[in-house]
């Protein structure tokens, strides 16, 4: 077996993993009662000064990105990476002003270094390109111009 292999195999784990974290984050702010971190979301997004419904919102922004992360190709990667250091910069901006204790704060800051380092590694080489319909054969391509 190549050697080739292994690096593109762990990087995709990554990726799976990623997207379980966050579809798991998404579910929980989608569950009406209380999860395994503590009272509802509903609760939570109150008490930061959101209304409850907000959560529905973030929760599906983080399932669509969870979907986009395992989706093969830079592009939908970096849709998700950029999205979600949106969302990120967001929670860890809602912890530091509502003064959460350090073990409710770390889960954000953290995945938002990630999915920075993500984004950069999935970085467009033209901004273009996240607009541009790729061909689906290059050959055939050239015969309708």
């Amino acid at each position: 077996m190549p050697t080739r292999v292994w690096p593109q195999r762990l990087r995709t784990a990554f990726y799976w993993f990623l997207a379980a974290e966050f579809a798991l984050g998404a579910v929980t702010k989608f569950w009406p009662g209380p999860t395994f971190t503590g009272p509802a979301y509903s609760v939570k997004f109150a008490d930061w000064g959101y209304p409850s419904w907000f959560r529905f919102v973030v929760g599906a922004i983080e399932l669509v990105c969870a979907v986009l992360l395992v989706v093969p190709g830079r592009r939908p990667r970096f849709l998700a990476a950029a999205t979600l250091v949106l969302l990120l910069t967001a929670a860890v901006t809602t912890h530091i002003v509502n003064h959460d204790e350090l073990y409710q704060s770390v889960a954000a800051p953290t995945h938002l270094v990630i999915m920075a380092a993500i984004g950069l590694a999935n970085w467009p080489a033209d901004w273009r390109d996240l607009l541009r319909r790729s061909p689906r054969n290059l050959s055939t391509a050239g015969d309708r111009l």
